[in-house]
């Protein structure tokens, strides 16, 4: 056992969240200057990031009901986050498709036009800080939006845009990459 060992996740000074197209030169540890592709996506919620790494599986059983095998059934690797930074058009390109949002150069004006279109797959980092001031980099090489929430306009919160990310499996057969530097 070693407390030193025990850490939170905090964001990352500078940007925690970023996003670029799939076949951007991706990271490989904690602490590289990210390929100019990738776009920050801003402030997420005090939430943080969440990631589900749950499996399941099926017990088979024999006659007589003892369990003699467990075969894994799914795997999943899970992110939810809330963007909070409902003007940054690399968000709102995230939310609702990089086709439907334009901003006019002359003006600023930002317009976005929603529909049912499925949203494409990116590559995403996630830097974050551990407790000892040590580097933590997650990078899924290739993650889609599955799910956006409700989004609510009140005057009492942010408004914001909880996500859910399904990561995939590149070519390695990998869903992501985990880059921690040394304390």
């Amino acid at each position: 056992m070693d407390t030193r060992n025990v850490s939170a996740g905090k964001p990352m000074i500078g940007g925690a969240v970023h996003v670029a197209p799939i076949g951007t030169t991706l990271p490989t540890d904690a602490t590289a200057a990210l390929d100019s592709a990738f776009a920050d996506l801003g402030f997420m919620s005090d939430a943080g990031v969440v990631n589900d790494g749950s499996r399941t599986s099926q017990a088979i059983k024999a006659w007589g009901g003892q369990t003699v095998l467990n075969i894994q059934t799914e795997k999943n690797d899970i992110w939810t986050f809330t963007m909070i930074e409902s003007k940054n058009v690399n968000v709102l390109k995230q939310v609702f498709g990089e086709e439907n949002v334009t901003v006019d150069s002359q003006t600023g004006l930002i317009t976005v036009t929603v529909n049912a279109k499925e949203l494409p797959a990116y590559s995403w980092v996630f830097d974050m800080l551990l407790s000892d001031g040590s580097a933590k980099r997650c990078v899924l090489p290739y993650a889609q939006i599955t799910n956006v929430g409700n989004i609510s306009y009140t005057d009492s919160a942010a408004i914001g845009y909880e996500t859910t990310l399904s990561a995939l499996p590149d070519a390695s057969g990998n869903s992501h990459y985990e880059y921690i530097t040394a304390s």
